[in-house]
């Protein structure tokens, strides 16, 4: 009997033969394999969606005139872009649209069936095209671990539906040449498609938007799942191009995509807001300086990224599951191998910086008991 599509396996699933080894620890397992906010929410936003009264009826798709207004004055203020409210559209969290938006996008038009994205890059952006049945085609990254879209094959980008970019990146933190990527796109009229959820996690300079260069060919795609603490609420927005944003949004409405309305009102208070993310960028960059210094008391070679809260590790002869199970088992800290990035990622693993500086300070405290690296 044909068994038709099988999925992968889920990559962070092939960690959890490793979670007993670290709980044995005194202490526990200190979980950085998965870049899950553990800190609070804003207080604002969670009273808010308490309080709204707003669970009786249903939102609509494309998200509350005030939800939308909420994003654009963020836009402006954060970031300095004008993008109108009628140019932004509500999204259940970012995956969701991360995955779903390649078979929109097919049907748009149909005669295109490639989806570009960095080679080294969250594993949904080629596994959105893998479940709409088109084309993953991964670009190759520098040394910097930014994409060389002068490598891309001119057949491929003749046959491009849309080139995913994502910046700060996940897990290298690298950041982009985001104006570059979007008169690339331009030029070719391939829409750009900016993931840009670790934007004010920006170490290197100023966040920087795809916005920056207009609207025209380009969507940016924003979450308060990083910014806010807010994962579980799953609110994001996408903005950018006015005729994508309206066909976007109109598909999304018969799939019946709806933020909820006290989620909406959450958002409105977090996008409103800037304190907290004040003071969560305090602390991302304190446990990134942190554990920096911890690993390389251990002898590896680590950079501080150019923005996100992840540090991207060379392992001792470049074995990452070595490391990987090494750190679980003497450490008691998970962390994730670099090939669930791609198979460029197969020497690296990464560290989502997302626990408490008390768990963290479990990592020197076992350290000091005296396991040696595998080196």
């Amino acid at each position: 009997m044909s068994t038709g599509y099988v999925p992968p396996p889920y990559p962070y699933d092939r960690l959890n033969k490793l979670k007993s080894l670290g709980e044995k620890l005194d202490g526990g397992l200190v979980d950085l394999s998965i870049g899950t906010p553990r800190d609070p929410a804003p207080e604002a936003s969670v009273r808010a969606m308490a309080e709204s009264g707003s669970e009786r009826g249903y939102p609509p798709s494309i998200g509350l005139t005030e939800a939308r207004q909420a994003a654009s004055g963020w836009l402006e203020r954060r970031f300095g872009v004008a993008v109108s409210a009628d140019n932004i559209a509500a999204t259940i969290g970012t995956k969701e649209f991360v995955v779903s938006t390649p078979r929109y996008l097919a049907l748009r038009t149909p005669a295109r069936d490639t989806v570009l994205y960095p080679e080294i890059s969250y594993p949904s952006y080629a596994m959105g095209a893998e479940l709409a049945g088109l084309r993953a085609v991964p670009v190759a990254v520098d040394e910097s671990w930014s994409p060389k879209l002068d490598t891309i094959d001119p057949a491929d980008a003749e046959r491009a539906l849309c080139l995913w970019v994502n910046s700060p990146g996940n897990p290298a933190g690298a950041v982009d040449d985001l104006l570059g990527a979007a008169e690339w796109g331009r030029s070719r009229s391939i829409p750009v498609l900016s993931d840009e959820c670790y934007i004010e996690f920006t170490w290197d300079g100023p966040g920087r938007t795809i916005l920056e260069s207009g609207i025209d060919g380009v969507i940016a795609l924003h979450s308060l799942s990083k910014r806010s603490n807010f994962a579980g609420g799953r609110f994001g927005f996408y903005a950018g191009d006015a005729d994508l944003v309206h066909f976007l949004s109109e598909v999304r409405k018969h799939a019946g995509n709806m933020v909820p309305g006290p989620v909406q009102h959450a958002a409105i208070a977090a996008l409103n807001d800037d304190a907290h993310v004040d003071v969560q960028r305090d602390r991302y960059y304190s446990r990134l300086k942190y554990v920096a210094r911890l690993l390389r008391n251990m002898g590896l070679e680590v950079e501080l990224p150019g923005g996100g809260f992840y540090l991207w590790v060379r392992a001792p002869h470049g074995d990452a599951w070595a490391l990987t199970n090494w750190m679980a088992e003497q450490v008691g800290v998970l962390v994730s191998p670099g090939e669930f990035y791609g198979p460029r990622g197969s020497e690296y693993v990464r560290l989502a910086l997302v626990d408490t500086m008390e768990r963290l300070e479990l990592i020197e405290q076992r350290l000091a008991l005296g396991p040696s690296l595998p080196l």
